[in-house]
């Protein structure tokens, strides 16, 4: 568990800076320089994120169980609410859709749905360690980014936006139909 924990403050602390610490963010920027900063930051992301799934490997071989079982349809509700962060997710890069043009921050929200919805459904000490630290991560860069001014954005049109529904109903049915089950060994809609 130790890995998952370092790995999930690697990961999250670094992409917590411009949120909680933009003025040390901004002084690594100018002494390190932009290139040097994102060196480090995407080191420090890689090293992170190898260490999470490390970590979780290691932690589902001998699960903590928190709680004995889920309830029944939870895993109907996650796959909603999953559904709806893959069209967040994509709303963030598809371009001159309504969601990013309305929400601003598509990406953030779209975490933040799919850690609840991980939260919800499943039951052991490593998936509330990986899930809630993402949760909570979420919530704290989604606060920060509302206090920034809103980031222009480019005039939404009807195609950016059924091209966001249909990479994001893509992505989510690759996801829950074959690579959830392929890479992690669960079928989300198998139980």
């Amino acid at each position: 568990m130790i890995w998952l924990a370092l790995g999930l403050a690697l990961f999250l602390g670094i992409h917590l800076t411009r949120a909680l610490a933009p003025q040390w963010r901004a002084a690594q920027i100018a002494r390190l320089g932009e290139k040097g900063w994102k060196g480090i930051y995407s080191l420090v992301s890689a090293v992170g994120f190898g260490l999470i799934l490390w970590g979780f490997s290691q932690a589902r071989r001998e699960p903590i169980v928190l709680w004995p079982h889920v309830p029944f349809g939870v895993n109907h509700l996650t796959a909603l609410l999953v559904l709806v962060a893959a069209i967040l997710m994509a709303a963030a890069y598809v371009p001159r859709n309504h969601f990013k043009a309305r929400l601003q921050h598509p990406m953030t929200l779209s975490v933040k749905l799919w850690a609840f919805g991980h939260l919800i459904v499943n039951n052991t000490l490593a998936d509330v360690m990986l899930f809630g630290s993402f949760l909570v991560w979420s919530i704290l860069v989604f606060r920060a980014a509302r206090r920034r001014p809103a980031p222009v954005v480019a005039a939404p049109t009807i195609a950016g936006t059924l091209a966001t529904l249909v990479v994001g109903v893509a992505l989510w049915a690759v996801f829950a139909f074959w690579a959830h089950a392929a890479w992690l060994g669960i079928a989300p809609l198998g139980r």
